[in-house]
This record gives structure tokens, C-alpha cells and sequence, in this order.
């Protein structure tokens, strides 16, 4: 039976879990706080379609009671992951993959990339301090995961689906290896959608593109992406982080299969939708900034990119995390991404 730990059982990591469960794997939950007890006490609710099921699975705040696992699924937010690459140490033998199922452009990015640029097989600053994943795991354990779907935690122990069931995955070779098509086949087992990539950088750059541009901008005016759209001024300013945002992508490899317009459309016809990091602000939980904003920016800088708006925006969003206590200010990070 195939070993799945979900390191961070929040809304998208209980989804994955509900799935592998029904595919039949060997599960298991790390978490904490009242989710934890309340998964631990009653197992772990699935509000999904109407329907509320219950899952009973393994799940605690300590790794080492987990053991060895084939597969770890980080569903952390990547800002959190890098000062606790320890804690990783009890789940990990040699075989063991690590799929990071997180916004933004992930710490393995340029490992075996080959973009004929100087970021090749180095790590990213921005979102893996000191090289902390790269070290600890090995680029080589990385399988890449971009998350569609939208779910939340309404209390403990409790998830609750709202829309989406697609998870592409792929290695960052573009190869289909035998342990990329065992995982795609047991989250397909459990309903879910999980095509195997060839190019899933691709499609890290296009969701990307819309987390760099509306996500800052609804955290900073709090509007909704309709509201957003609805407004001429707001909408120019999207457009010009994404197009920056698109020549930052391109000159590292990326294949955009749609373009401005569309990405615009796409985002804005979704009515009352306030993207996660307006969500962490208006919760109060620590705004995840740096994978959204900061990766590209860093790009940027060392491949001597103008991004005029981008600065701008992201400078402001960057302050007022600061301001509200829910971004912690890094004078080494600013030094690297902000062009004076």
C-alpha cells in the first residue's frame, strides 16, 4: 500500500487526503491546534456535493509517529516551510518523493529547468531562504503540483469543497516517471483530475500571473475580482503586471497559452471572489507574499528585467503586511528584489 503523509491538513490538504483515502492509499495527516484534536476525536469531515463523509486518518503534530513515507504532499504556505525542513527528517527515506502544493513558483523551479540562464539548478531566495529545501530534501525527491481547486476549513476538522478537482503534476525534467504516473493514478482513483505534465512550469507561470497581479491589488483596495474588472484604472494596472510578470516568465522558458486579455477575463468574471491574500488580511492570518510577488521580482533583478509596476504594487503590499503584522519585514530579502 502506497504511503501519503499531508504535511499541513489545512482546506486543500484535507481535500487531497479525502481523495487518497477513497483511492485506497495509506494516509496520513501532519497538523495542529483544535484540527488536530478534532480530526484525532472524530475523524476528519468532508463537505463536499451536498454530502458530508467521514474519514478516519492518522494524524498528528509530531512526524516521527508517522514514519517513512513514498510520498510527502507540503500543502504548507511556502513562506512557512523552510525554518522547519527539520521536522521533514522522520518522513523522508531514500525513495521518498516531496510534492510541494503551493502558490507560487516553487523551490525546485530551476532544478534541471535548463533555461540557458544563470538561475539554472540554483535555488530561489525568495521563497527558500539560504537554499533551507534545497539542502534538507534534494531537488532530486521534487515533484511539481499546481492547485486548482477552492476549499476551506469552516471549523475543525471540517472541509468543505467549493469549486475545482484538477491537480497537474510533473517532474521537473518534464519526464513521466513511474512514480509521477503511480500518484496521478491514485488521485484519479480518489475523483480527482491529475494530468501528468510535460511542461508544468507552464502552467506554474499562468496561474502565477494572475496571483502576482490580483492578489496584491485586492489585498491593497480590498475589491473583489469583478469589482476589479469593473474598474478601468484597477484593470490597466493588472495589465501591466501581467505583461511584466509575462516577460520575466518568457525569458526563463515559459510558454504563455493565452494571453493578457483572456488571463483578465478569466479572472475577473468571477463574481464576489476576494483572492487569499485579501482573505488573510481581512482574517488577520500572516499574507503570503513572497512566493506571489517576491519570486518574480527576484527574477527580475538578476536577469535585469524592468518591472516598474510590479515594484510599485508589490513595495505597497509588502508595507501594508508590515503595518498590519501580517508580513515580516527582511532587510536581505528588499536588498535582493528592490531596484533603486
Amino acid at each position: 500500500m502506497t504511503k501519503v503523509c499531508i504535511y499541513g491538513a489545512g482546506a486543500i490538504g484535507g481535500l487531497m487526503a479525502a481523495a487518497l483515502s477513497e483511492a485506497g492509499a495509506d494516509v496520513s495527516l501532519v497538523a495542529r491546534g483544535p484540527h488536530l484534536a478534532a480530526i484525532q476525536d472524530k475523524g476528519m469531515i468532508l463537505r463536499k456535493d451536498g454530502q458530508e463523509t467521514t474519514y478516519k486518518i492518522k494524524a498528528s503534530d509530531n512526524p516521527a509517529d508517522l514514519g517513512q513515507q513514498d510520498y510527502v504532499i507540503v500543502t504548507l504556505k511556502a513562506h512557512s516551510v523552510p525554518a522547519i525542513v527539520d521536522q521533514f527528517t522522520p518522513l523522508l527515506g531514500p525513495e521518498t518523493a516531496i510534492v510541494p502544493a503551493v502558490n507560487g513558483l516553487p523551490w525546485w523551479y530551476f532544478y534541471k529547468a535548463d533555461t540557458g540562464t544563470v538561475l539554472d539548478d540554483n535555488p530561489l531566495e525568495t521563497v527558500d531562504p539560504g537554499a533551507a529545501q534545497w539542502k534538507a530534501f534534494g531537488p532530486q525527491r521534487a515533484i511539481g503540483c499546481v492547485v486548482y481547486p477552492a476549499a476551506d476549513v469552516p471549523e475543525p476538522g471540517v472541509i468543505e469543497h467549493k469549486y475545482g478537482n484538477r491537480f497537474s503534476l510533473g517532474e521537473p525534467d518534464g519526464s513521466q516517471s513511474g512514480r509521477l504516473e503511480r500518484l496521478s493514478n491514485l488521485f484519479i482513483k480518489g475523483g480527482l483530475k491529475a494530468p501528468r505534465k510535460g511542461r508544468l512550469r507552464d502552467e506554474l507561470w499562468i496561474k502565477l500571473w494572475g496571483n502576482c497581479s490580483f492578489n496584491p491589488v485586492s489585498a491593497l483596495t480590498g475589491a473583489s475580482l469583478d469589482q476589479i474588472g469593473a474598474n478601468a484604472a484597477c484593470t490597466d494596472v493588472v495589465r501591466r503586471m501581467m505583461l511584466e510578470c509575462k516577460a520575466v516568465g518568457e525569458a526563463v522558458g515559459a510558454r504563455f497559452a493565452v494571453d493578457v486579455e483572456r488571463r483578465i477575463e478569466g479572472g475577473t468574471e468571477i463574481i464576489g471572489h476576494k483572492p487569499s491574500t485579501r482573505q488573510d488580511v481581512e482574517k488577520g492570518r500572516p499574507m503570503e507574499l513572497d512566493a506571489l510577488t517576491s519570486t518574480v521580482l527576484e527574477l527580475a533583478r538578476k536577469l535585469d528585467i524592468p518591472t516598474p509596476t510590479l515594484d510599485a504594487v508589490a513595495a505597497l503590499v509588502r508595507m501594508q503586511g508590515s503595518v498590519l503584522g501580517l508580513y515580516q519585514h527582511n532587510e536581505a530579502l528588499e536588498s535582493l528584489i528592490f531596484k533603486r
